[in-house]
């Protein structure tokens, strides 16, 4: 029996009344992980592989064992697998964090008249963010609940207290989530501005006074002209944090040299987020163009040295009406980020800019230019740096598409998830791609228990795998009929993966913590671990995630593989957003032949579907709402988020784009569906050369 508590309470929403992560049985595991790679594996590989689970689940074996020492750890933890999952999802990755881990969340294309309007926009923004580290400060952030499967139960809101007090420091082999804890009197707070590559200290409290939008906006006017004096300028040092995790803990070491260099690093490592004042970055702002910026700055031509990675939260502010916010992945999933990200665009809406006088501190003090000494080897770092980030730049490869045709209410009139039916279509693009089923990862929130994160719903089962060959085999003459019900099968499959994982039931967290208490009793790796199974199972080719917004912005992120997608997705009532990234060095792999695959597979499905519930579609919405999604997004902010009367002229007037201006997709849609296959590849391995 799967070992968990019964009796959850409710608190605050620190977490500490919510009920602990439930450790699964082990055969429970075990059976299931070899049901989930059975049709994903060659029947030798299959077959070494029952034998090798059926060893290591044995009674009186070495997974009892664990099974064992896990019970004790769940039993002395507040949550069993966390620090295995945390130290393996990220702190032990040396990867850069830009594509590679990084997610960013994309603003509608903003419309600066003059250069001073991107500045307003960036002072009514940290005035938001001022607003919203008060509520979460003074614990008055209301609790989030669940919806979907299992609605109403208090979810764990420990992630939202590390949005502005957290920093990852680099270390040679593992990085370090470091956490401030906050004092009855901190000091003074202070943002980080980044502009031009430089780095300004803009105190945010003055005389134990909150500076209003009007000294805001004189302090950031002010930075952006001492950034402009170029004989003070300072190589960009911003750079350094793009590179991979051990280079980057190294060149932290040898500027931590010079006393200058440590003081700088402290103002960083300790502001409450970074404001990244970008320049222009090109004609061309789609928004496959501003997802590619917004990842990576550009590189070095353009602001990818305006950055620094290692801070949960950077609010970029392009002159050019390019903005979004870049986050560190390690302190909180993308759920957090978009309900902090939906509170200030609402707040920017709903509060009309005050640029008044009122209440101002008088004689600001200078914001402070943050100094660095380099010696010949950091330039060196810097050098090498800049050139990885390049490489970055350049092998993107990065497709954002509006498919318009219907949205998640058509899908629930025919009473399916949305979830379970946009996860079985990403199956039925990548099979129609590639001709073969992979791991596909998609992340599941278990924020209902004490100190939740993640864990994965795999997407690939058997009954996606049999639907998606029926609707592609023309030799198979299968009919609408038996495709239907092979349509209905696969999203009941998904919708119950779902419920395990969000319940804590599912097998990659599990298979996770037995590997790593093995490690830590110094035993022999088992050979459950070192199986082609296991590398095949943990090779997420396709990396998936639903995140959905209710202000116009979109999530996206790289692929976490050499030869993998990663597609990010944002359902809404009568269109769907989706961010498909792969590596343009990959032969395997093409962004926008996915997404060809996956508009296709969208519209035979709902053709399907039409076909087959043309008499049903009549029926009350209701039926098809049950099964609303419940993987990342579990929280209705809209109904908790404080609104602000406002004049609605007043409103449009503040801040028009966000209720007026929609993204412009013709550009992505014209280069998403007019290729064919062979013209995409020639196109590819042109750009490669």
């Amino acid at each position: 029996m799967p070992v968990l508590d019964r009796e959850p309470s409710r608190d605050s929403g620190g977490g500490d009344g919510l009920p602990k992560l439930p450790l699964p049985a082990l055969k429970d595991t075990l059976d299931m992980y070899l049901s989930c790679m059975k049709h994903l594996l060659t029947e030798e590989q299959f077959n070494k592989t029952q034998n090798v689970v059926k060893q290591f689940g044995a009674p009186g074996g070495v997974g009892e064992l664990l099974q064992s020492k896990l019970m004790e750890r769940r039993e002395n933890k507040a949550n069993w697998v966390y620090e295995y999952w945390m130290n393996d999802m990220y702190l032990n990755n040396r990867l850069a964090l830009p594509v590679n881990s990084s997610p960013v969340m994309v603003f509608p294309l903003q419309h600066f008249r003059a250069p001073i309007d991107s500045l307003r926009f960036a002072a009514h923004m940290i005035s938001g963010v001022l607003e919203y580290k008060t509520l979460l400060d003074s614990r008055s952030l209301p609790v989030d609940y669940a919806r979907g499967q299992l609605a109403g139960t208090p979810l764990c809101m420990e992630q939202y207290y590390r949005l502005f007090t957290s920093y990852r420091l680099p270390g040679t082999e593992r990085d370090t989530l470091v956490a401030q804890e906050s004092s009855v009197m901190p000091e003074p707070e202070h943002i980080i501005v980044a502009c031009k590559n430089q780095f300004f200290v803009l105190d945010v409290v003055i005389n134990f006074r909150r500076l209003n939008e009007r000294d805001l906006l004189t302090q950031l006017d002010k930075i952006t002209r001492m950034a402009d004096s170029k004989e003070e300028h300072l190589p960009p040092i911003g750079l350094l944090t793009s590179d991979g995790r051990t280079e980057w803990a190294q060149a932290r070491s040898e500027l931590m040299r010079e006393s200058t260099n440590r003081d700088a690093l402290d103002m960083i490592e300790r502001c409450m987020c970074l404001v990244c004042l970008d320049d222009p970055s090109g004609p061309e702002l789609s928004d496959t163009t501003r997802a590619m910026l917004m990842l990576h700055g550009g590189g070095v031509a353009k602001n990818g040295g305006n950055r620094w990675y290692d801070k949960p939260m950077q609010f970029v502010v392009g002159a050019d009406g390019c903005c979004g916010v870049v986050c560190e992945h390690s302190a909180f999933e993308g759920i957090v980020l978009v309900q902090c990200t939906e509170y200030l665009l609402k707040y920017m809406i709903g509060s009309p800019s005050k640029l008044v006088r009122a209440a101002s501190v008088s004689e600001l003090p200078a914001p402070r230019r943050l100094r660095w000494k380099c010696s010949p080897e950091i330039h060196q770092l810097l050098a090498s740096s800049a050139d990885k980030l390049q490489r970055q730049v350049k092998n993107l490869d990065m497709n954002v598409y509006k498919f318009c045709d219907y949205g998640k209410e058509f899908i629930k009139k025919q009473k399916m998830s949305p979830d379970a039916y946009i996860q079985v279509a990403l199956q039925l693009a990548f099979y129609r791609c590639h001709s073969r089923p992979v791991s596909t990862y998609e992340s599941a929130s278990i924020r209902r228990f004490k100190q939740g994160r993640v864990d994965n719903i795999r997407s690939a089962t058997l009954e996606a795998l049999t639907f998606v060959k029926a609707m592609t085999d023309g030799k198979l003459h299968t009919s609408d009929t038996e495709k239907m019900e092979m349509l209905r099968d696969a999203i009941t499959a998904q919708t119950k993966y779902t419920i395990l994982s969000i319940t804590g039931m599912a097998i990659d967290n599990h298979l996770l913590g037995l590997r790593e208490l093995a490690h830590e009793l110094k035993m022999e790796k088992p050979e459950i671990f070192q199986d082609e199974a296991f590398l095949v199972s943990n090779q997420f080719i396709l990396s998936t995630s639903q995140v959905p917004t209710t202000v116009e912005m979109f999530c996206c992120y790289g692929p976490v593989v050499p030869n993998g997608y990663g597609a990010c997705y944002n359902p809404q009532s009568d269109h769907i957003i989706f961010s498909v990234s792969s590596f343009l060095d990959s032969p395997q792999t093409c962004s926008a032949e996915f997404v060809k695959c996956l508009v296709q597979g969208l519209m035979d499905i709902g053709d399907l579907c039409n076909k087959c519930n043309s008499s049903s579609n009549t029926t009350q919405k209701k039926q098809g709402q049950t099964l609303e999604t419940h993987t990342q997004t579990e929280t209705n902010w809209q109904s908790k988020t404080p609104q602000r009367p406002a004049d609605k002229t007043e409103t449009q007037q503040s801040l028009p784009q966000f209720v007026l201006k929609t993204p412009d997709q013709t550009k992505v849609e014209a280069q998403t569906q007019t290729p064919s296959l062979a013209e995409t590849r020639a196109l590819k391995n042109g750009s490669k050369s």
